[in-house]
């Protein structure tokens, strides 16, 4: 397989997600239609050149270099295609702000296997790709909405194979994400957790994970509040989001079904009708602001898609 040819483009548009939802604690996932968009092209130089240009006031403590996790995604690639590594340039649009539970990392490892992929003329399956992506990121529950879209269960079988479902998410039911000014790391919301959980925490939450999955599914509201709980990690993690306990209950008084930490936080999703929408989004930017917190609230679709890419040149 021979490389492209320096100057080769490629655009790459990759979801943003929101996992953890509910009480699918590292399972549970879905893509949003907030989007980070990745111009990848080929440039001169060896395979420890990746040069990192971002156009938006978010993210400019990132950078590029060998070490960058988007550009080990798009190495895990050529390994596999067993193809030379070579520079790259990546220029990111990024409205999935880094570090706010909304997969802003899982948005550089689908960029960089789907481009990476998309250089090489595909060679390497959508399958291949999910198994990479969750091997980079150690958990399922980002990465996999984030290539496919929708809202994702994934779980390892007993044959140690990853299976992902796809499930059903009526469309009266739309996500207001309040993200605020604060950022917390994952690596900071996970020392927080203890090792072991009380067996009747785990019972309520396998009860919940029912009740929501089938309320989605149906657009049946009660059943989604119902199954809007958690005891796996929220109740260790809203201590470390000032204001997140307030942002919730006003949330929950203006009518959202249901209330959660988004990933690890600090953003908080709440499930709604779409007449519900716009003042629950009101009300939580107003409830954090009383905290002296900023933040902005959009209110948001399931994205089905997932990633797409397309050359410089249809």
């Amino acid at each position: 397989m021979s490389l492209p040819v320096i100057g080769k483009k490629v655009f790459v548009e990759v979801p943003s997600t929101t996992a953890n939802l509910g009480p699918g604690f590292d399972c549970l996932g879905a893509a949003l239609d907030l989007k980070n968009i990745f111009s990848i092209k080929r440039i001169e130089g060896d395979g420890e050149r990746f040069e990192l240009i971002m156009e938006s006031t978010e993210g400019n403590h990132l950078r590029g270099g060998p070490e960058n996790l988007f550009y080990r995604a798009a190495q895990r690639v050529w390994q596999a295609a067993e193809i030379e590594p070579f520079a790259l340039e990546a220029r990111v649009k990024l409205a999935v702000p880094p570090a706010r539970g909304l997969g802003s990392s899982a948005t550089a490892i689908v960029a960089g296997l789907v481009g990476a992929n998309a250089l090489i003329n595909n060679p390497l399956s959508k399958e291949k790709l999910l198994e990479l992506a969750i091997d980079i990121e150690g958990h399922p529950d980002n990465v996999v909405p984030s290539l496919i879209g929708g809202l994702c269960f994934t779980a390892k079988a007993a044959s140690k194979r990853w299976r992902i479902i796809k499930c059903d998410w009526d469309s009266s039911i739309k996500a207001v994400v309040a993200i605020p000014s604060l950022r917390l790391s994952t690596s900071e919301a996970r020392r927080v957790m203890p090792k072991e959980v009380p067996i009747e925490d785990a019972v309520m939450n396998l009860g919940s994970l029912t009740l929501l999955l089938n309320g989605l599914r149906t657009g049946q509201e009660d059943l989604i509040s119902e199954g809007m709980h958690d005891r796996l990690h929220e109740p260790y993690r809203w201590k470390l989001i000032k204001g997140g306990l307030t942002v919730r209950e006003a949330a929950i008084r203006s009518g959202a079904l249901g209330c959660a930490i988004s990933g690890a936080g600090p953003s908080i999703l709440a499930l709604c009708n779409e007449n519900n929408g716009k003042r629950i989004s009101q009300t939580m930017v107003k409830a954090w602001e009383s905290e002296g917190v900023a933040s902005r609230a959009p209110l948001l679709n399931l994205q089905t898609s997932g990633s797409s890419w397309r050359p410089e040149k249809e």
